[in-house]
């Protein structure tokens, strides 16, 4: 039996018992929870879960511990897992029950993304928790393959109502730490030196000096297994003349001395056994077995490791702790390590374990070795079509190493670069980067890799690869030409995609260089790309009359594009519609993606289309609506397991009334990172923050360099902006040019919007007997937009310019139409503003009373679900877009029925309205 299991290693943890028990229990009561059980070896972790998992009554436990030689097996374990309540898939959504099928390797078909597996994983045990609770231990995370440990961590993250408990055992490794983030975390320290002197004392077989028990309790650092082994292996007396001297020797080294002097005194047999044992990870006895015959072990070899408590052999080989299988395995010499692996590849290919077999083969090499380095690369496509992504980086690398200098070991490096950045391992993929040889590579790779270096950039924040970006990818373009089109245009894109990561800032080329280069990619190949190229080079390089129509066709055009193709390349449509002053395409197209990343599991994706639509409803006037993305985006994060409390958007918190001198140092820290396209819309969002303000001049003065440094689509809505300052700090003739250039948008684009705020602009520089026509005609083409926030501006306008003529009583009714906007959309310096001036006109303003869901109570989370039941979505409809299970969103709905006194959706949806 185990020593680490046994009672005596719980010595001393009746806290973490209590709080295991309280965990397993609360699957019980649909109280979903996960834990991460995160210790050193020997700390008592293992024994930990057993002890909690043997006593929970009344719920279903069910187990898949990771093991090395799975590493780089995508979904190995969550397989393991999910195989138990396998006849349940059938009845989840669709393409969560094909994702976690084409996971398994059972169908063929596009290989999913991790976080709709993920969700297909929460459904699944949610249902199983149906019919009876759910407990899922999975001991050693640390070495679970990575698509396995990242989809239960997701899991683990989105656990609520349901009555399923996840506890996960590891061991604190930076890898499994940031896979796992944002899941709490119940740390195992040492016992303190009462508790480890009593488990010292009961281990032994005679009682130990107190003073020396003291010093090995402090030495072991009150390491249980370590303690428990040391009285073991010691007599009282030999530990007295022992005592240590020597100083603290690290666990692990202390442990495996004393296990390797236990396996030294087995019989060779045995101790070969061992070896073959410690070598197959997984505890096969199958394959143990089928090795040890290839070896000429006899069958009673494993008889005196279980006698000597160093291994057990039921359903599956067992060391004492993995500290006697480290002991082992290192022990073995290089060449005798090499054979062992090589016979139990045998024995797994034989078996059908082809995954396993290339494993052991792998281990089994010294050097290189062509064959098995294609047998990896095969197992390693294997992976990717499975949605393995992380793991096939992991076998392409190992694959590279195998293989001899040249094309072929550069290939399989570069793709295994591929597939880690597009599994998120940003770092790892320049690490692979930085193995290549240059002068080895041909033209096509060569491309690949320089953009995928300017990809990469953006998410280590590298500020030299960032600037250099778009002409970084203008490089890898050239390297596309004449031999991959579809690479050369795509690369085009992105290079313009890019370029607004960085506008004014961008270093290695000039604007209307990169629209030469834009225009000459129109006509290497045809389909949506070149329209894509058509539309984005007019928009650089045409005069605006010209461009409108070319860049009208490129935006049609992504409606037209199926929704694979869309996430890929339709992001450049914000730049396109936004040229065009038409937000409700942009919105559109915006929310087209975000279903396509949401169906798919793409939640990567999503983040980005949430965020950018946040920045939509800025721009719009509607801090409100954009609140309520960062909101979502929050809560993305943190089911991805990113630090959800790092969404800062500066435009948003100069809008909402944070401190300026705080926005201002949020801007200046991002732009010292290469991002000036955010620190330009941190500027916007101040100088509405001071126009509201009636900070006149210092937003013009803001304003005024970025319009003198103009960049396209961004600098078009800096102008209504830069008009109305500049009018009201006395600096009409300076804002004249850009007035003409909105009046030019509006004759030639003539969407409600610019047509609004041109007859807006016109209105502030006309006389007086000509404004009231220009405010009127700017409030009609605004109302007839999706601007809310700038339709509650132009009646302010208005109702200040009406107050200025004396004529106080239709001044009124403007003014209380643009407060009433400006409290609907939370715009606390625009409604102060209004009120203001309502009060000048001598009427007294009552607090604004509470109403709307945002004074109910709701949390986030909530107010969404609210938002998508009123408007007719069943609740796993709700779940599959908020990545939830069903029994969370009724979790939520009953809140939110509590909260706002009523019983069904047809209240709620009459409610919402109201609000």
């Amino acid at each position: 039996m185990s020593i680490d299991t046994s009672p005596s290693a719980l010595l001393g943890r009746a806290g973490e018992l209590e709080r295991l028990a309280e965990l397993v229990g609360g699957a019980r009561n649909r109280r979903g929870a996960a834990l991460v059980v995160r210790g050193e070896p020997g700390i008592g972790k293992t024994a930990l879960l057993d002890e909690a998992t043997r006593a929970a009554a009344g719920v279903r436990v069910v187990r898949a511990d990771g093991f090395e030689a799975e590493s780089a097996m995508p979904y190995a374990a969550l397989q393991r897992l999910g195989t138990p309540f396998a006849a349940l898939i059938r009845d989840l959504p669709g393409p969560q029950a094909s994702a976690l099928r084409i996971a398994a390797g059972l169908d063929a078909g596009p290989p999913p993304d991790r976080y709709l597996v993920g969700l297909g994983m929460l459904s699944l045990l949610a249902a199983a928790a149906e019919r009876e609770p759910v407990v899922c231990v999975v001991d050693d995370a640390h070495l679970l393959d990575p698509e396995s440990l990242e989809v239960l961590a997701f899991v683990a993250r989105r656990l609520e109502a349901e009555s399923v408990a996840l506890l996960l055992g590891m061991r604190p490794e930076p890898r499994a730490d940031v896979a796992a983030a944002g899941v709490p975390v119940l740390d195992l320290a040492g016992l303190d030196a009462p508790t480890a002197v009593a488990l010292l004392n009961r281990s032994a077989a005679d009682p130990v000096d107190p003073y020396l028990a003291t010093r090995f309790a402090e030495e072991t650092g009150g390491n249980p297994l370590a303690l428990i082994d040391l009285a073991l292996e010691f007599s009282a007396q030999q530990l007295t003349d022992h005592s240590l001297a020597v100083g603290p020797v690290p666990i692990g080294l202390r442990l495996e001395s004393v296990y390797l002097r236990a396996v030294d005194a087995l019989p060779t047999e045995t101790r070969r056994w061992l070896d073959i044992a410690a070598a197959e990870s997984t505890g096969d006895p199958t394959l143990i077995d089928g090795a040890a015959r290839v070896l000429g072990v006899t069958v009673d070899a494993p008889g005196p490791a279980e006698r000597a408590g160093l291994a057990t052999v039921r359903d599956r080989v067992r060391f004492r702790h993995p500290l006697v299988r480290a002991a082992v395995y290192n022990a073995i010499p290089a060449g005798e390590r090499r054979a062992v692996h090589a016979a139990l590849g045998g024995v797994a290919d034989a078996a059908g374990r082809h995954d396993l077999a290339v494993w052991h083969a792998a281990e089994a090499t010294v050097g290189i070795d062509g064959e098995v380095a294609d047998r990896l690369e095969a197992v390693a496509d294997a992976a990717g079509g499975r949605g393995g992504t992380a793991s096939r980086a992991r076998l392409l690398a190992r694959a590279a190493e195998l293989s001899p200098a040249g094309p072929v070991r550069s290939g399989r490096l570069l793709a295994a670069a591929e597939a880690a950045a597009s599994a998120g391992a940003a770092q790892l993929a320049r690490e692979l980067l930085d193995r290549l040889e240059g002068d080895a590579l041909d033209p096509v790779s060569a491309g690949r890799v320089a953009q995928l270096r300017a990809l990469i950039a953006i998410f280590v924040a590298d500020r030299e690869r960032i600037l250099t970006g778009p002409s970084t990818m203008l490089r890898a373009a050239e390297l596309f030409h004449g031999i991959v089109p579809a690479l050369e245009q795509r690369a085009l894109v992105w290079a313009f995609d890019l370029t607004l990561t960085v506008e004014w800032a961008i270093e290695g080329v000039t604007l209307p260089e990169l629209g030469q280069r834009l225009a000459a990619g129109v006509d290497v190949a045809g389909g949506p790309l070149s329209i894509a190229l058509r539309g984005l080079s007019a928009h650089i390089l045409l005069p605006y009359e010209q461009a409108v129509p070319v860049m009208r066709d490129a935006l049609d055009m992504l409606f037209e594009l199926d929704e694979e193709a869309l996430l890929e390349i339709g992001t450049f449509g914000v730049a396109l519609s936004m040229a065009l002053w038409d937000e409700q395409a942009c919105v559109r197209l915006l929310e087209r993606i975000a279903g396509a990343a949401r169906s798919r599991g793409r939640l990567r994706d999503l983040d980005t289309v949430l965020w950018l639509l946040g920045l939509i409803e800025l721009v719009r006037g509607d801090p409100a609506a954009s609140g309520r993305y960062i909101d979502d985006v929050r809560e993305l994060r943190h089911a991805i397991g990113y630090d959800a409390e790092q969404v800062v958007n500066g435009s948003y918190l100069a809008w909402a009334g944070a401190p300026v001198p705080q926005v201002e140092a949020i801007a200046e820290a991002v732009l010292g990172t290469g991002f000036a396209g955010a620190w330009t819309i941190a500027m916007m969002g101040l100088s509405v923050r001071a126009i509201a303000d009636g900070h006149y001049r210092d937003a013009f003065e803001r304003l005024r360099p970025m319009i003198e440094r103009p960049f396209l689509q961004v600098t078009y809505q800096q102008m209504p902006e830069y008009i109305e300052a500049g009018v009201r700090s006395g600096r009409a003739d300076d804002v004249r040019a850009s007035h003409a250039r909105l009046a030019e948008f509006a004759a030639h684009s003539g969407t409600p919007w610019i047509r609004g705020l041109a007859a807006r602009g016109s209105a502030l520089l006309a006389a007086d007997e000509e404004a009231e026509a220009l405010y009127v005609e700017s409030i009609g083409h605004l109302a007839e937009s999706t601007v809310i926030g700038e339709l509650g501006r132009a009646h302010l306008l208005y109702g200040e310019w009406l107050r200025r003529m004396k004529r106080r009583r239709e001044a009124r009714q403007e003014l209380r139409a643009a407060l009433d906007i400006f409290e609907r959309v939370a715009a606390p310096a625009f409604a102060a503003r209004a009120r203001r001036e309502l009060e000048a006109t001598g009427e007294r303003v009552a607090p604004r009373q509470p109403g709307g869901a945002a004074d109910d109570g709701l949390t986030p989370q909530e107010e969404t679900v609210a938002r998508l039941a009123a408007a007719g979505r069943t609740n796993a409809e709700i779940g599959a877009e908020l990545f939830i299970s069903a029994n969370t969103v009724d979790y939520h709905l009953r809140k939110v029925f509590r909260k706002l006194g009523i019983t069904s959706r047809r209240q709620l949806a009459e409610h919402t309205s109201e609000g």
